[in-house]
């Protein structure tokens, strides 16, 4: 990925090694054309469904990906007061409201049950930088895995 690739982005993780879990935010230098396409048995989103044609609003300022199962959703409280803080959002009446859209991975199973929280979130976007991005398990995949039939209830 080159530097010109990434120049309306900025990317950052807040990861937890020892939980196995963390997660990732790609903040938006500006409102952007956002889709999901939510798959899967048992998906844990956030303001997926205002995405996409037709809707009002159909843009994000953020997308956040977290570990932590349901519980990693909290993380994006904290995306929100980032963006808030910088006057970023969707403008209405009251005031700029930032359309922060996530989704989550289990990884609860992973042994320690930690989840990333709003704190996290807010962290992760301190750290956001548009140099090349970290790779290996780090962020939201700190705790990923595939094939995991064993974690099923």
């Amino acid at each position: 990925m080159s530097r010109d690739f990434a120049a309306w982005f900025r990317i950052g993780h807040t990861t937890w090694n020892e939980d196995r879990t963390g997660c990732t935010v790609i903040l938006l230098d500006r409102l952007a054309p956002a889709w999901a396409d939510v798959r899967g048995g048992a998906p844990g989103t956030r303001e997926t469904d205002l995405l996409g044609p037709g809707r009002l609003v159909g843009s994000a300022n953020a997308i956040l990906l977290t570990g932590g199962s349901a519980f990693g959703l909290a993380a994006a409280d904290g995306v929100m007061r980032y963006l808030q803080e910088g006057g970023e959002g969707v403008p209405t009446s009251a005031g700029p409201v930032p359309i922060v859209t996530g989704a989550v991975i289990f990884d609860l199973a992973n042994g320690i049950h930690r989840s990333p929280t709003a704190d996290d979130g807010y962290a992760a976007c301190l750290a956001a930088s548009s140099d090349l991005p970290e790779s290996g398990k780090i962020g939201a995949g700190a705790g990923a895995t595939v094939a995991k039939l064993g974690a099923q209830p």
